[in-house]
């Protein structure tokens, strides 16, 4: 027996035991027979440089596949990603909201059923993997009307892995009718580090047995029950560090112990679970491997202990390699086949297409990757785009996509769901909640979407509004502007999103002025954290805080209905707030919440 053939068998015999009645893929053909064999077989007749496309995850910019758009020319040297498609004959294909490719639901599954053409007609003729970061919360590729949640620590703050499970299923549901066949979620990293800048509310808390239990439910939610992939990031474990992946290298100075205790749980759960695809971080961890190469370029890591000692038989995708902690040590070519060596199966977001694509065909070439090397995740790719769905069904009905995404049904569970995770952490004025009587508002602070959206549901319970955007960073100008206005109305509610953020100055003095400059009118002001939970920390004199943990319309009518004692506060933080300064002294502690 080949050795690609014993591989074949014992990686089928993990998939297959993880899929559920119900949600098999759709009408495979009748033969071959067994799942091994129609994987095998689509293997069959491709050249090297076929295999190879399928390791790689692309994206094109515009809206439609047949739309020429100048970026593509200078990424990829042609015009529309239909022609990025033919030339790369890629396995995977990612939607970014911020490149222009995302206007809505039913122009995503045209979009997506004009690339699968071009992938099903040319060369190979086999359907692209179509994924995207679908996080819910903070990092939320497709808006309204597909269905919003509270993401991550809304869902740590409520505490129900039931929710978060009818979560993922609906938001699963939802990208599977887009032809979107795997999610870039749930984030798995257990965020211990309260000035965390690129994890923070998208982590579900700081305690790994709350981050794993959320972790197994949403992964039910998105494989089970939607049927689609999900992917749990970022391995080994992102949560405990001060600097931001996509601009530097972060060190996650956990020993063995801390590592096993803290960041391995969520993981494990995910694999117990049965999860289908893991996300690499690029972090160095020395602890789990000193030569100081980032995880995604780790074989300790990525095979040694993902692999082996976890024993995870899925598929292995790099966090974007466009991010600069990846492309820190080493040259662009270099990193793509570096990434192979150390075990990933599919490279996401290459920055530099042609010279890693043809640097990983030189390399097996050249001897220094093996054929069967690829043939292995060649193998992993093929089962799973097998279980999902996209080997022998890729094609979705456009015309359908209304009755699916955005249903009143899973409107009013998304709005029920985030109600249990609005979190009361002070109310020293026993100033909440408001009473029915007719007054004037100030909302203030953060997001232009945001404070309109929060004045709405305001405006709808009696009140008369007035909109006061500042912004992250707000000037001396907008802040004194916001302070008149704070004057001549009854009530401010001024809304705060990571006023700690030590990394860009001008946003830690200018929020945290905001909200000094507008308690000192000796108004009624009540401050609200729409992101991270810390920033009460730089303002503790501020007599009523809330925590949101999100900023979309669903987490600030959820807000409005709190203020106006339409409901009780029901969160619990999920961190500890510590004290600015002193990260180890709690202000407030994992689980402190009030209620009435």
């Amino acid at each position: 027996m080949s050795a690609l053939r014993r591989f074949a068998i014992a990686t089928l015999a993990t998939i297959t035991a993880t899929v559920t009645p119900g949600v098999a893929v759709s009408a495979p053909p009748p033969e071959p027979a067994t799942p091994l064999q129609q994987a095998m077989k689509a293997m069959q007749g491709m050249s090297l440089e076929e295999k190879i496309g399928q390791m790689f995850v692309l994206f094109g910019y515009g809206p439609g596949a047949n739309l020429p758009d100048a970026r593509n020319t200078t990424l990829y040297g042609v015009a529309t990603p239909a022609e990025v498609v033919a030339k790369y004959k890629p396995g995977g294909w990612i939607y970014f909201n911020a490149r222009g490719n995302v206007e809505n639901p039913t122009q995503l599954a045209t979009y997506s059923n004009q690339l699968q053409q071009v992938a099903t007609s040319t060369g190979l003729r086999v359907p692209m993997m179509i994924a995207t970061d679908q996080e819910q919360g903070v990092v939320v590729r497709i808006g309204p009307p597909a269905t919003q949640f509270g993401g991550n620590m809304a869902h740590g703050a409520a505490r129900s892995t039931a929710d978060a499970r009818t979560a993922a299923g609906i938001t699963g549901r939802e990208l599977k009718a887009m032809g979107i066949r795997q999610d870039y979620a749930p984030v798995a990293d257990v965020n211990v580090n309260a000035l965390n800048p690129v994890i923070g509310v998208r982590s579900y808390s700081s305690d790994p047995q709350l981050v794993s239990d959320m972790t197994a439910a949403q992964v039910q939610g998105y494989q089970r029950d939607a049927g689609i992939t999900a992917t749990a990031k970022h391995f080994p474990g992102h949560g405990d560090t001060r600097d931001d992946s996509h601009t530097s290298l972060p060190t996650i100075n956990h020993t063995l112990q801390e590592w096993n205790t803290i960041d391995a749980p969520p993981f494990k759960a995910a694999i117990k679970a049965g999860i289908d695809s893991i996300m690499t971080a690029h972090i160095v961890v020395p602890s789990l491997d000193p030569s100081g190469d980032p995880a995604t370029l780790s074989k300790p890591i990525l095979t040694g202990v993902l692999r082996q000692q976890l024993g995870f038989k899925g598929l292995i995708i790099t966090d974007a390699l466009e991010m600069a902690a990846v492309r820190a040590k080493y040259g662009d070519a270099e990193v793509a086949i570096r990434a192979i060596e150390a075990g990933a199966d599919q490279l996401l977001l290459p920055p530099a297409p042609d010279v890693q694509f043809n640097a990983v065909v030189d390399a097996v070439k050249s001897g220094r990757i093996s054929e069967s090397r690829i043939n292995e995740s060649l193998l992993r790719i093929m089962l799973l785009k097998l279980k999902n769905g996209t080997l022998f069904n890729p094609f979705v009905d456009p015309a359908k996509v209304a009755t699916t995404v955005g249903t009143p049904a899973s409107l009013a569970t998304a709005q029920r769901i985030v109600d249990k995770s609005v979190t009361l952490v002070k109310n020293n004025a026993g100033v909440l909640p408001l009473s029915n009587e007719a007054r004037k508002i100030l909302v203030t602070g953060f997001g232009v979407t945001t404070t309109q959206s929060l004045a709405n549901s305001l405006t709808s319970r009696g009140a008369t509004t007035t909109v006061a955007q500042t912004g992250t960073a707000p000037s001396d100008a907008a802040i004194a502007d916001a302070v008149t206005k704070a004057q001549a109305n009854d009530v401010t509610v001024v809304l705060t999103s990571k006023a700690w953020d030590t990394t860009v100055t001008d946003k830690l003095a200018k929020q945290q002025k905001l909200v000094k400059d507008l308690l000192a009118t000796g108004k009624t002001v009540i401050v609200v954290a729409v992101r991270d939970p810390y920033d009460i920390a730089y303002f503790d004199q501020a007599p009523t805080y809330l925590a949101t943990y999100g900023f979309a319309a669903v987490s600030m009518e959820s807000l409005a209905k709190v203020l106006y004692g339409q409901i009780a506060p029901a969160g619990k933080l999920p961190v500890d707030i510590p004290v600015a300064g002193q990260p180890q002294t709690p202000l407030y502690p994992f689980g402190h919440g009030l209620s009435w």
